[in-house]
């Protein structure tokens, strides 16, 4: 499977905010649309960063104070992880792995076609995993006696 495929079912809709936006109101569009991440949008719509719940706790962590004196471009992910359509499940959860990301943004050249979620990855493996133990059950169903 691919991440074409994931993207095809859950659908390509990506939230976005701009950098300017205090993080209190970024805080609020995560909660209200039940999501972990909004991309993050310069004014030509080019994507700059992504924020996510983690960048916020950590935030919140570390300044132990009011976050509505920062913008979003104050927490967001700069150095951005990436995934391409045409990338597997398997290459896609490696990379998630490794860099500890649960958030993950899909791009065509230079287009955004959505955020993949661990969560999307596991499922995605999951549904394979069923397929093929069904494929095996009806495999060794069928499976010639011996003489």
């Amino acid at each position: 499977m691919i991440i074409r495929d994931i993207l095809a079912i859950k659908g390509g809709e990506t939230f976005s905010i701009s950098p300017e936006i205090p993080v209190t109101e970024a805080i609020h569009q995560m909660v209200d649309r039940n999501i972990g991440s909004l991309v993050v949008l310069d004014s030509n719509g080019k994507m700059i960063g992504i924020v996510t719940e983690r960048d916020i706790l950590r935030a919140s962590y570390k300044y132990a104070c009011d976050l509505g004196k920062f913008k979003v471009q104050d927490l967001m992910t700069k150095e951005l992880i990436i995934a391409g359509p045409e990338d597997t499940v398997d290459y896609v959860r490696g990379i998630m792995t490794e860099n500890h990301i649960r958030h993950l943004p899909v791009i065509d050249g230079e287009n955004l076609l959505g955020v993949i979620t661990f969560h999307d990855v596991a499922k995605a493996c999951l549904t394979e995993a069923n397929f093929e133990n069904q494929l095996l059950k009806r495999y060794i169903k069928h499976w010639p006696e011996p003489e």
